[in-house]
């Protein structure tokens, strides 16, 4: 494709929009809707490009030559700073086979989240402008190979999600998003310590040979970058490794969320307004699991193998608790917002299998969770701005009146619940099959799967009370979708089919680069031993 800044492009050009909205007057309402949707659809046609121009048979972990679209150059270095010496960041950006569906991902969901958000009626120049800054950060966070930068993204993120939930959200948006932002500090501290405790445990060889310190996370995954004196070297006999792994699990657990971190959640979904809401399951709950995939698992392969039972049964709670409390809601969002926390317990069980096809399943899961989940709150954001209330016994034969919207709802109901021919149903099974082949996790497989049971239960439940039976005569009213809703669901509904009927369409973009790193983790020589000092 010949170089280009491709990711660079897509990264940034959010913020182009941001600083340009800043510059158009607020009373533009119209015009700023316009250009923010142009921007956004821009970004989903070059992460467009950039997946039709992605190489699949190429793959590594640790080796730059294995990425694609890689762009690095020297951002900030300071020399001569006591015993520290010479400090280095590198802007260093690139994609493989784990990070290309998210980058896709990404650019869609913001997307049809934008369109979403031509219901914004409320400062609209702030909040396309935080809109805007907030896709940026997502997508910097999936394209980042220096653990810096990934942070610096990370954090971004933060900021316009608080003031979007909190300016722009329901009754207790305030609590809502200062809970958010209080959880997710909470663990991004413990990301900045392991970060600081990586980048002084892990050298890289200059181009004259001199040696310094690093926060290349392709270095860290190379156990010969490790100096023996490093806190969190493996030759260090007294390192902090396991510690070190549990803080950053924490903080990617937090964002997932895995339970017991998953209290914020809920709130969070319930008072955000629907495109943030979508936004929030679409992709920022993927952040999560794609932190502990491309961080976590690869730079600490041999706590990970050790650990691996645990990772399972919490994925298996997550599947569990989730769907038995959606059973329990009234409220349509509240519904769809613990739903989110069960589907997200696969790609924890997939995860820990630490094989190809669990792997394979965990990240289609989240790429399919993301469009699925985004469809399932944009149907519940259509109905709450006809009748101003999501409570799911105030409904009732909706789809006499609404045909044609109610046929998009059963397209994402019964992909959430893993119908063959929808894409949920693919990744499902090669999460259990992966799984299920793990012996050491194989019991708590077949318990996770009444998680499939379970969520047939609140979905079917939920179509009944909602869409089926006797009109409710007090929505007898009601207007089917419009033509702008019908763009939201439609590119959705043909991916989520189209992924069902050829999920190879993804799966070849994945597998190189999948069985690369399980075959890296199982490989690893390090035993939990060497953590004997603690």
């Amino acid at each position: 494709m010949g170089f280009f800044p491709y990711l660079s492009f897509v990264t940034f050009l959010p913020i182009l929009g941001m600083l340009i909205i800043l510059f158009i007057p607020g009373k533009q309402e119209k015009f700023i809707k316009w250009f923010s949707l142009a921007i956004t659809a821009l970004q989903l046609v070059v992460a467009a490009l950039i997946l039709n121009g992605y190489n699949y048979n190429l793959a590594g972990v640790f080796e730059q030559n294995s990425f694609q679209f890689v762009e690095k150059f020297r951002w900030i270095e300071i020399s001569g700073i006591s015993w520290i010496g010479t400090v280095k960041v590198d802007y260093f950006l690139g994609i493989d086979g784990l990070s290309a569906p998210m980058v896709l991902l990404t650019a869609l969901i913001s997307f049809i989240a934008c369109m979403s958000s031509w219901t914004i009626n409320k400062a609209v120049k702030g909040y396309f402008a935080m809109f805007l800054l907030l896709d940026a950060g997502m997508m910097g966070v999936f394209v980042s190979l220096d653990f810096f930068l990934f942070y610096i993204f990370w954090e971004l993120m933060l900021l316009p999600m608080y003031f979007l939930i909190g300016i722009w959200g329901g009754p207790r948006k305030e609590y809502a998003a200062i809970k958010f932002f209080i959880y997710t500090l909470f663990g991004s501290v413990f990301m900045l310590l392991v970060m600081i405790g990586l980048y002084f445990s892990t050298t890289e060889i200059l181009a004259d040979g001199t040696k310094v310190f690093t926060f290349n996370l392709l270095s860290m995954m190379d156990p010969k970058n490790f100096t023996p004196t490093g806190i969190l070297s493996p030759l260090n006999p007294h390192n902090l490794r396991f510690i070190a792994y549990l803080a950053l699990f924490v903080g990617f657990a937090i964002k997932i969320p895995m339970f017991p971190f998953h209290t914020w959640l809920p709130d969070a979904h319930v008072e955000a307004p629907t495109p943030i809401s979508v936004i929030l399951a679409g992709v920022l709950l993927k952040m999560g699991t794609y932190g502990i995939i491309r961080i976590s698992y690869p730079v600490f392969p041999e706590i990970t193998k050790q650990l691996m039972w645990w990772i399972a049964l919490f994925g298996m709670i997550n599947i569990i608790y989730g769907a038995l409390v959606a059973m329990a809601q009234k409220d349509f969002k509240k519904l769809i917002a613990y739903s989110s926390i069960s589907h997200m317990g696969y790609v924890l069980l997939g995860m820990s299998s630490l094989t190809s096809t669990g792997m394979t399943g965990a990240i289609f899961q989240m790429f399919n969770h993301g469009t699925i989940t985004a469809m399932l709150f944009l149907i519940v954001g259509v109905i709450y701005d006809r009748a101003h209330t999501r409570g799911l016994d105030d409904f009732g034969g909706l789809a006499l009146k609404m045909p044609v919207y109610s046929g998009f709802v059963t397209v994402a109901f019964f992909a959430a619940i893993g119908l063959p021919s929808l894409s949920g149903f693919i990744s499902e099974a090669f999460v259990f099959l992966g799984a299920f082949s793990a012996e050491s996790i194989r019991v708590l497989t077949i318990i996770s799967t009444l998680g499939i049971l379970l969520g047939a239960c609140y979905m079917l439940w939920t179509l009944q009370r909602v869409y089926l039976g006797k009109l409710n005569e007090k929505w007898a009213d009601l207007k089917d979708i419009d033509l702008r809703e019908y763009a939201m669901f439609i590119p959705l509904t043909i991916i989520i089919l189209f992924l069902g009927i050829y999920p190879s369409a993804m799966l070849n973009i994945m597998n190189t680069s999948v069985n690369t790193l399980v075959d890296f983790v199982a490989k690893s020589p390090i035993s939990l031993m060497s953590l004997s000092g603690l």
